[in-house]
């Protein structure tokens, strides 16, 4: 942990207490964290001793946080953020005032950040959105690549909402409900989505990747807390077509698993599942954030709910010579 002394350099001090038990605490009391950055959620997603911190401190007020995942492959440490996990990095109190203060601040507190980081081999972390400057981490050798996702920023009128859908998406939710008489519920089992989410890997050659029980911890934790739903369409004769999974906070709802049964692809059942569950979400929290996506087909079909298309940051570096080789033969192989 790094504390700042008022008017005074940057410096690094040891707490009484651990950073990590610092940050619970802090997580306890500052609702802007992110629900991803949040010490259950990392606790859920890879155990009480699976991720660390790195924090700043003024006085008793935390400046920045940056939670964080070691694991070690190949003999190598990696840092990066757990699965299912779609943002973390940073986060920074704002100072409020002029912009080049706020910029100062940023370059103090992530070059305090970064002095904290562990050693590592390669560090690879997808930002949340509201993470703008990234300019210090390219200082120290960083590098970014932005990519892309969609946010519906207000969930106050959804009659407007819905008329801000794409023609083609409407459709697809009117021919669920009329065509198919697909209904949505909630109250069907996590496997019955699992199921699902497998046969949409499987129709791609693919498993999915994550385990099944890594979803139920993360599950179990958000139930716990109220901030999780599954929205899955059932046909009449009680056939699941497709479910999605939502997580919310206090700020934005998240989209993070969906299925569908090949077999039942033009119902269109996922689109509904995806309407529902922004009905529901307008009433727990005030947006709604896709998840992203830099597949070309999703994008398409995410597109159609007019969100805005809002860019965010994955950070990465890699001093191992080893590894920066071996990455490089990857990219040109084709191979990843």
């Amino acid at each position: 942990m790094t504390t700042i002394p008022p008017k005074a350099p940057v410096q690094a001090t040891r707490d009484i207490a651990s950073p990590k038990d610092t940050y619970r605490r802090f997580c306890a009391q500052e609702p802007s964290l992110p629900l991803f950055s949040r010490d259950w959620w990392l606790d859920a997603a890879v155990g009480r001793n699976g991720w660390d911190v790195a924090l700043v401190k003024k006085g008793n007020e935390v400046l920045a946080a940056m939670p964080y995942v070691i694991r070690s492959r190949y003999g190598m440490r990696i840092v990066t953020q757990p699965a299912l996990t779609p943002m973390l990095g940073p986060w920074l109190r704002p100072t409020g005032g002029r912009q080049a203060a706020q910029l100062s601040n940023d370059k103090d507190v992530m070059q305090a950040l970064i002095d904290q980081l562990p050693r590592f081999d390669h560090f690879a972390q997808t930002w949340h959105p509201g993470v703008g400057n990234w300019q210090p981490f390219f200082w120290n050798g960083f590098r970014q690549t932005t990519y892309y996702t969609f946010v519906l920023p207000e969930l106050t009128d959804m009659d407007k909402l819905w008329a801000g859908f794409e023609g083609k998406t409407r459709r697809a939710i009117t021919k669920a409900q009329k065509q198919h008489q697909l209904q949505v519920r909630s109250d069907v089992p996590l496997d019955l989505l699992l199921d699902l989410n497998r046969k949409t890997f499987a129709r791609q050659g693919l498993l999915p990747p994550y385990p099944d029980d890594f979803v139920r911890r993360l599950d179990a934790a958000c139930r716990e807390r109220g901030c999780c739903r599954v929205f899955c369409a059932i046909d009449p004769d009680g056939a699941p077509h497709a479910a999605c999974y939502v997580v919310w906070d206090e700020h934005s709802a998240y989209g993070l698993i969906s299925g569908t049964d090949p077999a039942y692809r033009e119902s269109q059942a996922n689109s509904l599942c995806v309407w529902e569950s922004l009905l529901h979400a307008a009433g727990v929290t005030r947006a709604y954030n896709f998840s992203g996506s830099m597949i070309a087909p999703f994008e398409a079909y995410l597109r159609g709910f007019g969100g805005n298309h809002v860019p965010y940051f994955h950070i990465s570096k890699t001093p191992s010579r080893l590894l920066t080789l071996r990455q490089g033969l990857l990219s040109l192989t084709g191979k990843h």
